[in-house]
């Protein structure tokens, strides 16, 4: 069992160096990696050099840090900006409004941005002062930010994932074409979940809820005409995902004798289309020169930097942790408590949200998340199923105490202590969420 041995000792030395040593994530996974490499033994140096060149070469990890850059330029390019304000326009003036905004702009920016810390700074900042204007008390109002940003992790391309898809277990079980679809419907799931949860929290707020203030000032007619053009976005999500699936992808293939879905990778041209659509909205606020550009590219560096190492180590140590046989083993384990599928579910379900709460979400799927999909699908569910069930489990990022970087933000934004949310945070988003896994993957909820 000494895959299971070397799963046991990779989470506590990441657990210990980001928590006890209070070091960033990115560090605490390349550390990881080697301790998987070292349970190799003799094959340490070929195993860890095996495992480390196949992350290099994956698409996929160009594919997270492009993305990560991507939504840091929406976000300085103004874009998310005046997709909020088209939100306040349409809704924010009913009786918590501006919570409802949060909300959905959090779910608008999570199906494109994916970065838990960037939709809780972005919209948080705008939202959370609007909240507080309307009387809805700051612990809540940063609760609200805060289990709001998980919902990038539920709607395709997010870095968890990629994870997924790239490890050499995911990508053996699940196909990243055939995983668009339920993990968009898995998503809408979440994004009812945070609707309802807001409206419960609105309404308990220790202040309640006066009448919602306009935070642009604009009608609906003149904050479409403002911001209508960012749901050009959109389509450059649609357009990659529509040419290599369904009837579209056979028509196109059989006219061009080429199996489209083989010459076109929606992973490298989504974010491609997506930043050229952002230049473009964007080329009023953005720099003009090329001195202008080193800097707006120097200082997204610490973002995306800490991302594409933590992504890439991420990817490492799971392909050094699946050769020690740890898939095979663990599965093996799961499989001999012979449960049923719900209960199953459940206890990975727990396993997976344990994780999250003192490591990324990307950290938490590339650990056990991967195992928990094998694990699934060896008792009979299918795998994309399972890959939805589990992505939703690894959402907690934020919800579950010490919490991640997303709860912090929206706290400082705020001003808030943290440990004012961690009530909340686990009744309202943790277990509402465990329960909407275990549902996803017993079939109770269809995807």
């Amino acid at each position: 069992m000494i895959g299971v041995w070397a799963l046991g000792v990779y989470l506590v030395v990441i657990l210990a160096w980001t928590t006890l040593l209070r070091r960033n994530v990115g560090e605490a996974m390349v550390v990881g990696f080697v301790v998987a490499a070292v349970f190799n033994g003799s094959r340490i140096l070929s195993a860890g050099w095996d495992a480390l060149y196949a992350a290099l070469v994956d698409e996929i990890v160009y594919a997270t840090v492009i993305f990560v850059f991507m939504g840091y330029l929406l976000e300085k390019a103004g874009v998310t900006h005046r997709m909020i304000d088209l939100l306040d326009a349409l809704i924010g003036h009913h009786r918590g409004g501006p919570a409802y905004v949060s909300t959905v702009a959090s779910a608008g920016l999570g199906s494109i941005v994916h970065n838990q810390a960037a939709i809780a700074a972005t919209v948080g900042s705008v939202t959370i002062p609007w909240m507080e204007r309307t009387r809805v008390d700051r612990t809540t109002a940063a609760t609200i930010v805060a289990g709001n940003a998980g919902m990038g992790i539920t709607f395709p391309f997010s870095a968890s994932m990629f994870v997924l898809v790239g490890s050499s277990v995911g990508g053996a079980l699940v196909d990243i074409d055939s995983l668009i679809v339920p993990l968009l419907i898995g998503g809408l799931w979440c994004v009812l979940h945070r609707l309802i949860v807001t409206y419960l929290l609105v309404r308990r707020s220790t202040h309640g809820s006066g009448p919602a203030v306009s935070r642009s000032g604009r009608d609906v007619r003149a904050a479409f005409s403002h911001g209508w053009p960012t749901l050009l976005l959109f389509a450059g999500i649609a357009i990659p995902i529509v040419l290599t699936t369904g009837a579209v992808a056979e028509a196109i293939t059989e006219r061009i004798d080429t199996d489209v879905t083989e010459a076109l990778s929606p992973i490298f041209w989504m974010p491609v289309i997506l930043i050229l659509i952002g230049l473009f909205l964007g080329r009023d606020r953005l720099p003009r020169d090329g001195r202008g550009w080193v800097e707006l590219i120097g200082s997204s560096a610490p973002r995306f930097g800490v991302v594409g190492l933590t992504v890439l180590f991420a990817f490492a140590g799971a392909n050094a942790l699946a050769t020690t046989g740890l898939p095979e083993q663990l599965a093996g384990l799961l499989g001999d408590l012979d449960l049923p599928v719900w209960l199953l579910a459940l206890v990975i379900g727990i396993i997976v949200v344990a994780v999250a709460a003192p490591l990324s979400s990307t950290a938490t799927m590339a650990a056990v998340g991967v195992v928990g999909v094998a694990a699934l699908a060896a008792a009979g569910v299918p795998a994309t199923t399972a890959a939805v069930a589990v992505l939703i489990f690894s959402s907690c990022e934020a919800a579950v105490p010490p919490g991640g970087a997303p709860l912090y933000v929206a706290c400082g934004i705020a001003g808030v202590d943290p440990l004012h949310t961690f009530r909340r945070m686990l009744a309202y988003y943790a277990l509402p969420l465990l329960g909407i896994g275990v549902l996803v993957a017993s079939g109770i909820l269809p995807v």
